[in-house]
């Protein structure tokens, strides 16, 4: 059996550092993990292409883990007993997986990377799908509209890029939306926040600085609203337990008793989600 590790663009996972530990802002918590063997650099064919990926072996390992991550690439750690003959097949079978996770983190080229947006394709907002119509008057300002469930865009110039309309579009609504749920949020949980800011990271869906500043993903819009509010009392609620224990997750739970399915469905989108619309 093989366990697939997806690094997200948020830690959600249970506490993994020890209780009164705190850094200057809450983000990915990371483990100090069982000694590992590194058995070298290996090569594999991921999307057609040659990749170098990094080999190890672990003593208190019981499945296989596949790793990637911005720094390392893929890593790929089986268990003392597991058979070296074995892994190209694995590989074979995860392959999709791997090539989406490398694109995401700009290592490899997707096969489901977008090859440029134009009118009639579907986008995603707040869960649902968005039909583009797009139209070019050069009189008139760039910009977008939602229209029931169709997004005009007009573009100025025929040099105008779509995709950069359609983030900034993004970005507006986020900035509306997600700190019109962070007010509404934050007042039922008796939590309040400093600044609420909206970027585009690559390694996180939000943050919660120890100032109590917040900060969401632009992205985060294209989720269904649900997914959206349990990042923001995720985040929310690292302003009274800014590490991953079992009040933290507990806190979460009260005021998000489907966490655990919002968090499945993060994972399980965030390289389709960044694949939408080009940086």
């Amino acid at each position: 059996m093989t366990r697939i590790v997806k690094t997200p663009l948020l830690e959600l996972d249970p506490p993994l550092t020890a209780p009164g530990t705190s850094g200057r802002t809450r983000g990915m918590a990371r483990s100090s993990q069982p000694s590992l063997t590194t058995l070298g650099k290996h090569m594999t064919r991921i999307d057609g292409r040659t990749m170098v990926y990094t080999l190890k072996r672990s003593p208190r390992a019981i499945h296989v883990r596949l790793e990637v991550r911005a720094g390392t690439g893929l890593t790929v750690v089986i268990p003392r007993s597991y058979h070296l003959d074995r892994i190209p097949a694995l590989l074979k079978e995860k392959s999709r997986w791997i090539a989406d996770k490398l694109a995401y983190y700009g290592l490899a080229r997707s096969p489901a990377a977008r090859k440029g947006l134009k009118s009639g394709d579907t986008v995603p907002y707040l869960g649902r799908s968005l039909e583009i119509s797009v139209e070019h008057n050069p009189g008139d300002a760039g910009g977008a509209r939602l229209k029931q469930r169709k997004l005009e865009v007009n573009l100025s110039t025929r040099n105008e890029g779509l995709d950069l309309v359609l983030q900034q579009w993004y970005r507006t609504q986020a900035a509306v939306q997600i700190r019109r749920r962070t007010d509404r949020l934050s007042a039922r949980l008796g939590l309040t926040y400093n600044r609420l800011t909206i970027r585009g990271q690559r390694t996180r869906w939000g943050s919660c600085s120890q100032m109590g500043n917040l900060s969401f993903n632009w992205r985060l819009i294209m989720a269904p609203g649900p997914v959206i509010d349990y990042v923001i009392i995720h985040e929310l609620a690292h302003r009274k337990e800014m590490n991953h224990t079992r009040s933290f997750w507990q806190l979460v739970a009260v005021h998000c008793p489907r966490w655990r399915q919002h968090r499945r469905w993060l994972k399980d989108h965030e390289a389709e989600l960044a694949s939408q619309v080009s940086p």
